[in-house]
Parts: C-alpha cells; structure tokens; sequence
C-alpha cells in the first residue's frame, strides 16, 4: 500500500534548524545541478506539484526554481538516502541551473584534489 506524502515526509530527518539537504540532479546526464535546502513544506510542494520548491535561509521564505527566472526545476523522481538525512531530486533542468548562470553550481571552483589510486580488482 503507498503512502501518503505526510508519511514520506515523516521519514526525513530534518537538522536542528528543520532542514534537508536537497541534493538536485539531472534525471538523464546525472549531472549534479545544485544543492539547496528544504523543509517539510517545501518537501512537500516538491512531491506535489511537479515543480522544485526550496527554503531560503537567507531572506526565509519558499521559493520555486525558476520562478523569476524561468529556468525551472521540472521534478522526475526523488529519493530518501539510506539514512534519511539528505534527498536526491531527479530533474529536467530548464536553462541554467545557478544563479550565476551557469548549467551547474560545481563548474566555479576546482578544489584540486588529488586523484586517489585505481582500486585493486
């Protein structure tokens, strides 16, 4: 039998400030677009409207992908990580996907990290 989305909801781990991180993702390439956070009421506009939906901790307050914009976050899937503190959105990215402008928020700063060996078959 499925669940109600309060019942999916209820399996979130939310942090101390009532927040999850929002992991976003394009649903075809796999490329990672961004992370934004949410809380329960965002969560749940996100698994019922089609459309990504964000808490800002900044101004405090909803905000959906691509509202002003119109580079919207059309949701495909999403999911609960194993243990329960983090969500994966699957999206159809509309046009850039930070605020910047660029496709993805990871294409800014390269860390440098050194590569780590092959593993051992």
């Amino acid at each position: 039998m499925s669940q109600t989305v309060d019942e999916r909801i209820a399996r979130v781990t939310f942090n101390g400030d009532g927040l999850v991180a929002a992991i976003i993702q394009q649903w075809d390439s796999r490329e990672v677009l961004m992370l934004g956070w949410m809380d329960a009421e965002a969560l749940r506009r996100t698994l019922t409207e089609g459309r990504v939906t964000f808490w800002s901790r900044s101004r405090q307050e909803y905000w959906r992908k691509g509202d002003t914009s119109g580079h919207i976050q059309l949701v495909r899937e999403a999911r609960l990580d194993c243990d329960g503190d983090a969500v994966l959105v699957e999206v159809e990215q509309v046009g850039p996907a930070c605020h910047t402008g660029t496709r993805t928020c990871f294409d800014a700063d390269d860390l440098e990290a050194v590569r780590g060996p092959e593993p051992v078959a």
